[in-house]
């Protein structure tokens, strides 16, 4: 098992998730030949166990099974064991989180898959007790009735596997739709996303809730085509409520995995790196399309819904990044756990006496009546999540004071309550740099170098863009994973198109013309690796990645936004920049392709759609021409700054950058003064010299639309 007494094969691997079950009992396995070898040899099923580091359940399964000398002693008879982190192998997870909805009719983590030695699924669940409970099967009780099944009924098993396999593989059969994409794509998509929202509390559905990033950003976008004020009253209440809520770090800032009440009070405490990248952009997004709020849109009595309002949320998601899910050499890490102390919320939670401690009697009865700390608590023993059941603003009118001064009295309070809870046992940090959810926090932090004209931002995610580029690719290719100084793994569709869109993002929030050549060696490894030159659009794995069951594709959304998704955004951007028709052409075949799925199903393809709409639309380029010194370019950043344009470009034509795109061809100050150039297609207006003269739209100033 290891050459370590007590250990086993994962103590020799970098993931954080894996080396957790290095000293289990189990002879676990990582994926690889060893372990198929020895199936395949003994004719042993395999149990594959995929879970990930912050993940509540899979601790507890392990506590109870994994950790169990029978239960560990059954699974080594039996079975061929491995043990895969789906942070590290996206890929795997994939595939056999597909094969557990196939044969459950549900997923979710850990992930619990009976292969045969080929690799093909015949059954599978998720968390298991270790003995039968509450209408769940015991782990004991499964892993004798598959073994048995296997030995027994060996041809109706793989006749089974045989089944799921090729069901797995058919999804990724598709061809690109003839039929034109028009408005009504979008408005049957609003409708759906209309027909699932809480109109109390926001959101889609009802427990658990997730934060639904993509589908909040698509309702900014809908809005803005159709002024539709239904689509900015949902965005603007869900961005509210979650803000909020528990699910918000109301004292650390950032956000929870999800809510397990439909009220987004009581979260699952885990916090991921991809969340907080994706609500961060999201609430820039907001402070733009919200500010000024047409008279139309109503609001939550009492609501908090303002530019200023969302932008304070952005900077205290990325503060607590900075802070607290950096590496000293740039990069950030992947996750907190749910769990410390042994309980889940420890770390957060508080009591009114805790309170009291921290800030005095007085002080902390104020801050408990405004926070939601009851003398019984609301979540578990007795104590309480923080969370605003109205805005500050509301508060203070209710008491009769200042806002300002009681929202001073909060944040010194906070600040005080940070202290002291840093004095806590903190949870579980994954330290694993995944090259995407880097892209995703590259990407959110140069928007909010822009948005927020914050400098410190933009260099954060030069560094984080500069380790991976450094550190992550070997010999011409990227790699997914980086943990302890070590790369590995090869780097996947989302790995690409993430980090492609992060370098245009970069680009517009510092107009270092690096970042375009970066940008256009990333499509090239993109299209290279991944598009599939029969039928079109892009496979999740690259062309010479190993053989697996299935080479899948990804179009809907998931935890994160789908890798086709962002590349069928970013190439038409980079097709502005440089004027390569075959990078738009590519992104047109990507959406035909997924056309009628979204049409079926279009709550599921939320940043589908934000491609679509620019796709309806086209990318319009903005051209500042002037010397970056000039004052006259800043007044043209700061009216920029605060304008809602998804479907812009932001470039800068001064002397540095003038071989660096052909955009910038001819594009000069004009009378000695910094001047802005509307583009598309090849045609650009004839430039301005006046922010207040600046037109996006052909029919009205920044934030219109045709």
């Amino acid at each position: 098992m290891s050459t370590i007494k007590g250990e086993n094969r994962l103590a020799r691997e970098t993931s954080p998730y894996l080396r957790q079950h290095a000293h289990n009992p189990v002879d676990w396995y990582p994926w690889g030949d060893e372990a198929q070898q020895r199936a395949r040899t003994e004719d042993r099923p395999i149990f594959l166990s995929v879970g990930y580091s912050s993940c509540h359940w899979c601790h507890v399964m392990e506590r109870e099974s994994f950790e169990d000398a029978g239960i560990a002693a059954l699974m080594n008879e039996r079975f061929v064991n491995i043990k895969v982190d789906r942070e590290e192998r996206p890929d795997l997870d994939e595939i056999y989180m597909a094969a557990t909805q196939m044969l459950t009719g549900q997923g979710g983590w850990p992930n619990s898959v009976f292969l045969t030695p080929d690799l093909k699924p015949f059954f599978a669940g998720t968390y298991f007790p270790p003995a039968s409970r509450g209408g769940r099967p015991g782990f004991a009780d499964v892993l004798r009735a598959v073994s048995e099944a296997y030995g027994s009924k060996k041809d109706d098993v793989k006749r089974m596997a045989d089944e799921v396999a090729g069901q797995i593989a058919r999804l990724s059969e598709m061809a690109p739709s003839n039929q034109v994409m028009t408005i009504a794509l979008l408005n049957r998509a609003f409708g759906e996303l209309a027909g699932r929202f809480d109109n109390a509390e926001g959101g889609f559905g009802g427990a658990p809730k997730f934060p639904h990033s993509m589908d909040v950003s698509f309702l900014l976008r809908y809005h803005r085509r159709t002024r539709n004020p239904e689509a900015l009253r949902m965005a603007v209440l869900s961005l509210e409520k979650m803000a909020r809520g528990g699910m918000c770090d109301q004292v650390g800032g950032g956000f929870h995995r999800y809510s397990v009440d439909a009220k987004w009070l009581v979260p699952h405490f885990e916090k991921m790196l991809y969340d907080n990248a994706l609500l961060a952009r999201v609430y820039l997004e907001a402070s733009q399309a919200v500010g000024p709020l047409p008279v139309s849109v109503s609001l939550p009595a009492g609501g908090a819904a303002s530019a200023a309002f969302f932008k304070e949320v952005a900077r205290d998601t990325l503060e607590w990044v900075l802070r607290e899910m950096t590496s000293p050499y740039g990069g950030f890490y992947s996750s907190l756990d749910a769990d410390s102390e042994g309980g889940e919320g420890t770390y957060y939670v508080w009591t009114r006496q805790e309170i009291a401690e921290v800030l005095g009697r007085q002080e902390a009865g104020l801050f408990c009546d405004v926070y939601g700390v009851l003398e019984g608590g609301n979540f578990e023993n007795g104590r309480s999540v923080l969370h605003l059941e109205e805005s500050l603003a509301q508060v203070a009118s209710a008491l009769g004071m200042e806002g300002g001064d009681l929202r001073l009295r909060m944040a010194s309070a906070r600040a005080r309550l940070m202290r002291a809870r840093d004095r806590r046992v903190r949870p579980g940090r994954d330290e694993k740099i995944l090259a995407d959810w880097n892209g995703l926090m590259i990407s959110a932090l140069a928007f909010a170098a822009r948005v927020l004209d914050e400098p410190r931002y933009a260099e954060a995610a030069r560094r984080a863009a500069r380790l991976v580029l450094d550190r992550m690719v070997r010999d011409g290719r990227l790699l997914h994973s980086l943990t302890e100084g070590q790369a590995r793994h090869p780097a996947h569709l989302t790995d690409h198109a993430f980090l492609l869109a992060a370098f245009l993002d970069l680009y517009e929030a510092t107009f270092d013309p690096a970042w375009i050549v970066e940008a256009r060696a990333m499509a090239a490894r993109l299209v290279d690796r991944f598009w599939d030159d029969r039928g079109g659009g892009f496979f999740f794995t690259a062309s010479d990645h190993e053989v697996l069951i299935a080479r899948t594709r990804e179009g809907s959304d998931g935890a994160v936004p789908a890798g086709a998704s962002v590349a069928a955004l970013a190439l038409p951007r980079l097709h502005a920049l440089t004027g390569d028709e075959a990078l738009r052409a590519k992104a047109e075949t990507t959406l035909r392709l997924y056309r009628d799925r979204v049409e079926r199903f279009p709550s599921a393809f939320g940043m589908m759609l934000c491609a679509v709409d620019q796709h309806l639309e086209g990318v319009r380029s903005i051209v500042l021409a002037s010397r970056r010194d000039d004052p006259g370019l800043r007044a043209f950043l700061q009216a920029l700054r605060d304008a809602y344009e998804p479907n812009a470009l932001l470039a800068l034509a001064d002397p540095v950058a003038a071989e660096a795109s052909s955009l910038f061809a001819g594009k000069h100050p004009v009378g000695g003064r910094a001047a802005a150039y509307v583009c598309q297609g090849g045609t650009c207006r004839a430039p301005v010299v006046s922010p207040s003269d600046l037109t996006i739209g052909s029919r009205g100033p920044l934030g219109s639309l045709p």
